[in-house]
């Protein structure tokens, strides 16, 4: 059981990376050529131990799995960069945290399941976290006229990096317990490796439209792909580990601690300003997170 939670926070820790890289990657490349690099170049990391071990059989709902987890996760990816180009690393990752807030509104709705007091108490703290956040907007929307408190979440909603962010949070929030099937009808490095390859070919057509005339990558171009996918395949599978032995919603709580930790980077390797609030406002939604996995 420790070592499933071991699993875990590297998984957060592989999450994080994945982010800094995926954000120096987009200072020169589009969104989509990154995206395809979370598949293609995780690939050799992937499908080498096969090389050794056999195929597992597959379940009846693996197909199924795939494809669904796989047009899902393909998107959120897309949405995710985008928001990541478009603001600060540090404000727009931790957002996530709204995903297994998503699942917990969700779950009465699909499976009849009600929140519980801590669930309740989650939430409550992911708002608190989610406005704490975004106050610098809040300080900046009092020197305008018809100001309110609620401009910090109609920032969320309204401001292209956090709202992109947030749809990414909502389709996670599905691809999660998919995850957990597609494990489970085959095996958490094939699961990931198809994952990855699904997202590689997916994307493979708009990647070739959309740089048919694209100046040639630079070796540092090159670096920053490989390390995305690496990063990338690196965090899925410990991840996917981790669920085998451990419940989704406590692995996806412990793996959003990576928003504390992308936090930190854009603080220390982006130079993002408003650090304290922001890490501050993080902290508060790992809190909620963690609140409703114990629920």
């Amino acid at each position: 059981m420790i070592v499933s939670y071991i699993y875990t926070i590297l998984s957060a820790f592989f999450e994080a990376l994945r982010n800094v890289s995926g954000k120096m990657g987009l200072k020169d490349m589009d969104e989509y050529l990154v995206t395809w690099a979370f598949g293609f170049f995780a690939l050799p990391f992937l499908l080498f131990p096969y090389f050794f071990i056999s195929i597992p059989s597959l379940g009846n709902q693996y197909w199924l799995a795939l494809i669904s987890d796989g047009i899902l996760n393909v998107t959120a990816t897309i949405l995710q960069l985008k928001s990541m180009k478009h603001s600060d690393l540090s404000l727009v990752i931790p957002l996530t945290s709204f995903t297994p807030l998503f699942l917990l509104i969700m779950a009465p709705l699909i499976l009849g399941q009600y929140p519980t007091f801590l669930g309740v108490i989650g939430v409550i703290f992911i708002v608190i976290g989610s406005y704490i956040l975004n106050t610098k907007r809040k300080l900046i929307a009092t020197q305008r006229r018809n100001s309110d408190y609620l401009d910090p979440f109609k920032a969320m909603v309204k401001e292209k990096g956090p709202k992109l962010m947030l749809i990414a949070a909502f389709l996670l929030s599905i691809t999660s317990s998919i995850d957990k099937i597609g494990v489970s009808n085959s095996s958490p490095l094939f699961w990931a490796a198809s994952v990855h390859l699904f997202t590689s070919v997916t994307i493979s057509p708009v990647l070739i439209h959309e740089f048919r005339n694209h100046t040639k990558l630079t070796g540092m171009d090159i670096k920053l792909l490989f390390a995305v996918g690496a990063f990338s395949a690196l965090s899925l599978v410990a991840q996917y580990i981790a669920i085998t032995t451990l419940l989704v919603p406590y692995v996806i709580a412990i793996k959003r601690t990576s928003v504390i930790m992308s936090v930190l980077f854009g603080y220390l390797i982006f130079k993002e300003k408003g650090i304290k609030g922001r890490l501050l406002g993080s902290v508060i939604m790992v809190l909620g997170v963690v609140f409703i996995a114990l629920s």
